[in-house]
């Protein structure tokens, strides 16, 4: 490769704090770390806050190809970037930019904050290494706005973790065929395994879409409803479910009010479903849905030990140890919605709070901060991970591989509820598992569509 052909890639600080390995996602190109960035992980990296760690796995990482024995010049020169595992297209080198030393020339950025340098540092590079291409790349929005005003001609979001380019095709874990399903199908063979019915179904007679495993059928007319048990170059298998049959599924008291809910509901109650990934807009039934099953499964059919709650909130570092109590007490105020989802489904008994505070004890119900799963190994359990449209690929990816033995993982979030700085819908740790189990047999994922929780909140979700 050429020279010129060699991108230079000069990083923002909030790119190695939502992926401290970014260093390695760019390939053959060469990956510039202006002095600044560093300056910023060093102030980050000591915080009481889940960032801090992203800031020290960042750090780590650059003191792994820098460290030891490179001299500055080699440093200033650049590094050639180690292959791993993960990447083994990487062929290009890491360098570290003095922007601090640098009399930056009169048209810059006023030098007053870190974002104005670190542009001016991309600024100076694309001048001095013309005609090579020079991309700054950040993941903050006016930053971006700030540099294309400034001169650079190329600004991007980092997106190597993103697999989607638009949320509205994020997948939604069911395909609605239109009209009646029997009518467009020329030839079927059925078959009986174990307690289903399984159907085996051309795939030229189901149209051009792209179905993955535990994916559920619909139509727009009859009581057809399945879902997908496997998929060869010709064939798919359809276990025949039944929408009326799934309609009258029932948990803890809860039957669902629509078929959206009844295809969560089936999934969630299936043991051979090890995560389950539910999305949908404020209001649709996630976490009562979620509860209710879980509490099914614990306290009814004794399939699991206990139930583990845990959800993301971007100050829960700081803000846990000024609360009063345990971890469980000092979690209480985050898990909100959990507590009333529980008096909702006990509601109608005698003694509601009596009620609740005897089915926590029976069913084992531990409400957990997201910190302190690390390093754990969740046997047994069900686990549900609240919100979950805050946390990033690799918070999510950490969450994930707590789970141990026996234990299923039920995710919920709302991507319009995102609330993290530099997290959008589509770099979503939640759109991020969505697309990666599609094809997993041990997952599912519903999108529950349509609010139920009042026509209040229905009117709200529509036109605010």
């Amino acid at each position: 490769m050429q020279q010129n052909d060699r991108k230079l890639f000069v990083l923002d600080t909030n790119v190695l704090l939502h992926e401290p390995l970014a260093i390695y996602s760019f390939k053959e190109h060469d990956v510039i770390i202006p002095m600044t960035v560093l300056e910023e992980l060093d102030s980050i990296k000591d915080r009481k806050r889940d960032v801090s760690r992203d800031a020290r796995v960042a750090i780590r990482a650059l003191e792994d190809i820098l460290g030891g024995s490179t001299t500055p010049e080699q440093i200033l020169q650049g590094v050639a970037l180690p292959t791993r595992e993960e990447h083994a297209e990487v062929s290009g080198h890491l360098s570290i930019f003095p922007d601090h030393k640098i009399e930056f020339i009169i048209g810059s950025l006023p030098s007053d904050n870190n974002d104005n340098r670190i542009i001016n540092t991309a600024l100076h590079l694309q001048k001095r290494h013309f005609p090579r291409t020079v991309v700054l790349v950040t993941k903050d929005i006016n930053m971006r706005l700030k540099a294309k005003g400034a001169g650079i001609e190329r600004v991007e979001d980092y997106r190597s973790d993103q697999l989607i380019d638009d949320v509205r095709f994020l997948a939604k874990g069911f395909y609605q065929f239109p009209g009646d399903f029997w009518q467009s199908i020329d030839k079927v063979s059925t078959d009986r395994k174990d307690r289903h019915t399984v159907h085996q179904v051309p795939l030229e007679d189901l149209g051009n879409e792209n179905f993955y495993l535990n994916q559920y059928l619909i139509d727009d007319s009859s009581d057809f409803c399945g879902r997908v048990a496997n998929k060869t170059d010709q064939y798919l298998d359809i276990i025949d479910r039944g929408r009326d049959r799934l309609l009258h599924h029932e948990a803890w008291g809860v039957k669902p009010k629509n078929i959206y809910q009844a295809m969560a509901l089936d999934a969630l109650l299936d043991p051979d479903i090890e995560l389950i990934i539910l999305t949908g807009p404020a209001g649709c039934g996630k976490t009562l849905l979620a509860m209710a099953a879980a509490l099914e499964l614990v306290v009814e059919r004794k399939l699991y030990d206990k139930i583990i709650v845990t959800r993301n909130t971007p100050e829960i570092a700081e803000s846990i140890g000024f609360l009063p109590g345990s971890e469980e007490e000092k979690m209480t105020p985050w898990l909100a919605a959990i507590t009333d989802t529980l008096e909702v489904l006990h509601k109608n008994d005698v003694n509601p709070s009596g009620s609740v505070n005897y089915i926590m004890e029976k069913a084992n119900i531990q409400f957990k901060s997201i910190n302190f799963m690390r390093g754990r190994s969740i046997q047994n359990s069900v686990v549900i991970l609240d919100e979950c449209q805050n946390l990033t690929a690799s918070q999510i990816k950490t969450m994930i591989t707590r789970m141990g033995e026996g234990t299923k993982l039920i995710c919920s979030g709302n991507l319009a509820q995102i609330d993290s700085t530099y997290l959008t819908a589509v770099t979503s740790g939640l759109t991020y598992i969505v697309e990666r189990f599609k094809n997993f047999e041990g997952s599912a994922n519903i999108y529950l569509n349509g609010v139920v929780r009042s026509r209040l909140a229905e009117f709200a979700e529509e036109h605010l």
